[in-house]
């Protein structure tokens, strides 16, 4: 049976103190689901703060990126045993962001997909089209190579795909369910002609404007098994309401 995951992103937001504070105030209104995975996922500069206060919990820790190599001069980044020594579990693996404002191609983003198995870290791969890519018929077929490239070399370890339409991060746009889950539904088409059996115990999580007010009928869809959340994930109450629709 595959696991509901609801992940917050907290992007480039909260300063260790403020990270505390919010990761209290989760742990406080929280009550375990079966089958239901939470993970947070703040800014490097907050990880041990918020490891350390899940410590005991059930709630998972995540980070939102990380280069390939384990150590070396690669000024400015963190490596996967550096995520694991402050306690993650998951990593987020080409987000839209990345690949738009870092340049991160599917060749660099395999790379790193590989070095996060490589250490036991789960590596939620994000995949998504622009507004410019569906509106001219390719969606399909940029979700695709962004699979299949990002998965090059996978040999059937535990994973967590994201798919986030890039049309409907930070937009206030939401697709509609019928949209994501006919994207989610290809997206497993995909991964059984790449896992064959596996690949209906994987994940595939919906990421674009996530909101309480959504993440029901999101949910009522066969092929979305949980949500990576943003904005929402923020504030603890929306964050909260989210993990409960879905549960």
């Amino acid at each position: 049976m595959r696991k509901v995951i609801i992940a917050g992103n907290w992007k480039m937001h909260k300063k260790r103190g403020e990270a505390k504070k919010l990761v209290s105030e989760i742990l406080e209104g929280v009550t375990k689901r079966e089958n239901v995975e939470m993970v947070i996922c703040p800014p490097f500069t907050s990880l041990e703060e918020v490891g350390k206060t899940l410590e005991g919990s059930f709630i998972h820790l995540g980070a939102q990126n990380m280069f390939y190599e384990k150590e070396g001069a690669f000024t400015g980044e963190i490596s996967p045993l550096m995520l694991r020594a402050v306690g993650c579990k998951y990593v987020i693996i080409g987000h839209s962001e990345r690949r738009k404002y870092f340049c991160e191609n599917n060749e660099m983003i395999n790379k790193k997909f590989h070095a996060a198995l490589e250490e036991n870290l789960i590596p939620i791969l994000c995949v998504g089209e622009t507004l410019e890519e569906r509106e001219s018929g390719k969606e399909k077929e940029v979700v695709s190579k962004q699979v299949i490239e990002g998965l090059k070399g996978w040999e059937g370890e535990r994973i967590v795909i994201a798919y986030e339409p890039v049309w409907a991060i930070g937009t206030g746009k939401t697709a509609t369910p019928e949209i994501a889950e006919k994207m989610h539904s290809y997206i497993r088409k995909i991964l059984n002609e790449l896992a064959g059996n596996i690949s209906g115990e994987i994940s595939i999580l919906y990421g674009g404007s996530v909101k309480p007010e959504n993440v029901n009928q999101l949910m009522k869809e066969k092929d979305i098994d949980g949500a990576l959340v943003g904005g929402a994930s923020l504030q603890a109450d929306s964050f909260l309401k989210i993990y409960n629709f879905l549960a």
